[in-house]
């Protein structure tokens, strides 16, 4: 199994401190679901002298991360115009397993707003789930200028067969 396929059994994302990992996974582009966007593991380059991982390299894969479901909203370029609120909950050490879930939160004329959340997966020999982030942040659709476009119309639904 890959890093990437690893599985644990979690407690709910509403338990005590954060735990577990968000149920809810999956849907439709601008379904405003939760969605599984990005994993990855720091590695000790990502790391200051104690260990742990430096805040500026997570919330660098926070705003990747977080631009994938505008990005598929916008149907073209994005970029970041807004970093509404960013928590960092509990430190991240190498090692860790970082899985990172958005939901779009907002769609308007040009702009998308996502809630980013982290979860670290430590300890492989008894594996724990930890809540270490949470972010909210705003892109905007953007031309070959680099000025706001509008989003396009969302697709028509199926037509119902008789």
């Amino acid at each position: 199994m890959s890093v990437t396929e690893t599985r644990t059994s979690c407690p709910d994302a509403a338990g005590p401190a954060g735990a577990g990992e968000p149920p809810g996974l999956g849907g439709a582009p601008g379904s405003h679901q939760r969605e599984l966007v990005l994993r990855v593991m720091p590695m000790p380059s990502d790391a200051n002298g104690n260990g742990d991982i430096f805040g500026g390299w997570i919330m660098a894969q926070v705003d990747i991360a977080g631009a994938v479901l505008p990005a598929r909203i916008a149907r073209g370029r994005i970029t970041t115009v807004a970093v509404n609120q960013f928590v960092f909950r509990n430190a991240v050490s190498v090692g860790d397993l970082l899985s990172f879930y958005a939901t779009v939160t907002r769609i308007g004329t040009t702009s998308v707003s996502v809630q980013v959340e982290v979860y670290a997966e430590r300890n492989p020999a008894e594996p724990r789930v930890v809540k270490v982030t949470e972010a909210s942040l705003t892109y905007v659709a953007i031309d070959r200028e680099g000025r706001p476009r509008p989003l396009p119309a969302p697709p028509a639904p199926p037509a119902s067969g008789g």
